[in-house]
Parts: C-alpha cells; structure tokens; sequence
C-alpha cells in the first residue's frame, strides 16, 4: 500500500502533536516501568528513563523527519531502450522490518518514524523493562495513523514472550524482509544464529582515540571527556591510545589522566610509562575488545601510528574512531585505512548520530559494510526495484 508524501508527514504531524499533549502520561507511564526494574545499573536507568528533555527530543525528531525528503519512488536511473521500452530504476521501501531493542522507549518513535518515511511497516519487540512506555507510545501513534485514513499495522508492538519471539525469529511468521536488533553483543549473535531474515547490524561500539605526536592536546582533553559525557550509549568513547613520542608525553597523560578523574572516571592503563599514576589500575587481563558502557576507560601508549591503527582495527567494533592531530594527511591516512563506520579527525565521537550528521530520526548506527554503513535514516531504510514499460516488445 502506497501513500503519498504528503499523508504521511500528516501523520507524523499529528504524531508529534498528540506526543506534545500526552508528555506528562508518557512519563508517568515510563516511571511504572523504572519503578518497576528494581536494582539496576544506572547506565540502565539511563536508557530507560524517559523525562521532559527525552519528550521534546522524540518530538523534534518527528518533526525533523517531516522536512527530509521522502525517498520512496525516486528514480535512480532511468534508460530509453532502442527498442521503445522505457526503462527504470526505482527507490522502494524494503517492507516488512522488526527491531529488536533494549530499554530506550525513544527507539518507538524515531525508530518507527525513519521505517515510516520511507514507506515501511515496522514491527516493534522492545524490552519487558520498558513495556508500559512502549505500549502507550505505540497507542499514540495508532491515533496519528488512523486519524490520516492509514492501518494500523504500519507500526505494531509485538508484546510476546521468549518462546513466541524465538518462534518469530525461526518460522518468519510475520513475513519479515528485515531484522535489526539493537542490543548487546549476546542479543545480536542470538538472533543472528536464530533467524534465517537479513539483519541491518546495529553493533557495539567500543570507540578509540588515537592522540598522535602532532597534535593539540588540550583539544585532545576535551573529546575525551565529551567522550565519555554519556556513558550508556554506542559512540561514548572508551579506549585512548598516545603515541610516546608527543613532546612531554608524561606530564600530559598524568594531565588526561587527572581530568577524567575529576569526573569519576576509574582509569586503566596499559603501558611501562603509564603504570605508575597515582590511582590508575594497571590492565592485568587484555580488555581491549570490551565494551565498557560503564564509567571506565583504557589508556595505552605506541611508538607509531601503525600500531595504533592495527589495534584499532583488531580491536574496536567499527564504529567509530577519532584521530587528533594537525597534519590533514596524517589523519586523512589514518581515517582511510581504520576500518569503522565514521572516522573523525579532531572531533568528538559523540557526533556519531543521525541527528547530527545531518539524517535526522535514525533506526540504528549500522557496523556492517551490507546493506549501509552508519547512521541509518529514511535515506537508507529503501532498496530498490526495476520498472520497465513496453508496448509488446520480445528479446530476438
């Protein structure tokens, strides 16, 4: 079912409008669930908790999406056959798409929202912690949809129980063209040894910055904090990497090392020249391929630039790494040949985010090189399809 650009930004209109008068029952629903998880990590809470700012965040983001361009039905080439056949190539929605996701009820709306635009019918299994938020947002949305003449079963939350998910991911019984699980790296391989539907991957992050010898270190201080401002999300930053031969290499780290302190964060390191700061712990088991979510990081120390891009590359989740450093072609090298998603050169990770690079709503930060890399929006959630019209043309 195909409907115009013009019905589904009303949707999203009165999406966003009925979200704005239903802020304060969005976060009582919301604060059901939190009373309910019990004990948990704070970084948990942290996905989970939904207030003001995080409403007017998920309204922002349907209102953002209404501005971007709808990519269904552009043509991506076009070609008159001699022998009168018109010929093209056509952006069509993928279909049928389930995200699988953990704790953060905003992924209801700026998942659902990016599927949307782009003409997809989206199938929602988020996490039992965050059901109530889930279910009274996705009600919003059947206002919206119904309101604009639209089933309802272009956004359906699936409330279901392991035995029935695991039967979903099996069967395919609701005729899935795409998964993307959003979640740890055991949810990922659950469903990617499960299910026999493509998967959009949305992995860990695991982010490195490599300080090189030429650099500004102040500037280098400073994307590391804003590194690990958040420490619950993919692209907070949690290894860094100093190259031994930056002038002063030991009074600037011990520099680093007391302003992430400062704001309470445990530093590991890895290194004869780094072991000895006071109150540091010394990294006995090899934790470079971890993904902290926590208020931690790791602090290591190379001779070269070589080095640091083979750890990178061995190591981190691919998606995101920052260079800082004052040569445009040492860091234009260095971002051609790590192998993540998004690479910056003397920049915060933090900015490794659709609304930031420009997308608006994302469904995910892809790690994978198929179908898209990055911060997946309305843009990339399509594929496409060949429509040829003729007149009764045969191949001799």
């Amino acid at each position: 079912m195909i409907f115009t650009t013009e019905t589904k930004n009303k949707a999203l209109k009165d999406l966003a409008l009925l979200i704005e008068q239903n802020k304060e029952e969005i976060i009582a629903q919301n604060k059901i669930d939190i009373d309910g998880t019990g004990n948990i990590d704070p970084t948990l809470i942290d996905r989970l908790k939904v207030d003001a700012k995080k409403v007017d965040g998920m309204i922002a983001a349907v209102e953002d999406v209404i501005t971007h361009e709808d990519p269904q039905g552009n043509i991506l080439h076009e070609y008159n056959h001699p022998n009168g056949m018109l010929v093209q190539n056509k952006v069509v929605p993928f279909g049928n798409i389930l995200i699988i996701y953990e704790s953060r009820p905003d992924v209801t709306i700026e998942a659902a929202i990016t599927a949307f635009k782009g003409g997809n019918k989206i199938l929602l299994k988020g996490g039992k912690e965050s059901k109530n938020s889930n279910i009274f947002l996705v009600n919003l949305w059947h206002q919206a949809l119904t309101k604009n003449g639209i089933p309802k079963d272009f956004v359906t939350y699936l409330d279901i129980n392991r035995e029935e998910t695991q039967r979903l991911l099996k069967e395919n019984t609701h005729n899935l063209d795409l998964i993307i699980p959003r979640g740890g790296e055991g949810l990922i391989n659950y469903i990617r040894t499960n299910t026999a539907v493509p998967l959009l991957i949305s992995g860990r992050g695991n982010n490195f910055v490599y300080i090189h010898d030429k650099c500004d270190f102040d500037m280098a201080i400073d994307v590391i904090l804003n590194g690990k401002s958040r420490l619950s999300v993919c692209n907070a930053i949690d290894k860094v990497i100093i190259n031994v031969n930056l002038p002063n290499f030991k009074e600037k780290a011990e520099i680093l090392i007391k302003e992430l302190m400062k704001i309470n964060i445990e530093v590991i390191t890895d290194g004869a020249q780094l072991e000895n700061f006071g109150g540091v712990t010394k990294m006995t088991d090899n934790i470079y391929a971890e993904e902290f979510l926590s208020p931690k990081i790791l602090i290591s120390e190379t001779n070269d630039i070589e080095d640091a891009i083979e750890t990178i590359n061995k190591y981190s989740g691919g998606h995101s790494a920052v260079i800082i450093a004052s040569n445009d072609s040492t860091s234009e090298d260095f971002q051609n040949r790590v192998d993540c998603a998004a690479v910056y050169q003397n920049a915060s990770s933090r900015f490794t985010d659709g609304g930031q690079l420009g997308f608006g709503a994302e469904i995910a930060i892809s790690t994978q090189k198929l179908h898209f890399r990055g911060p997946v929006g309305t843009g990339q959630l399509v594929t496409n399809k060949w429509f040829i019209k003729g007149n009764g043309q045969i191949r001799g």
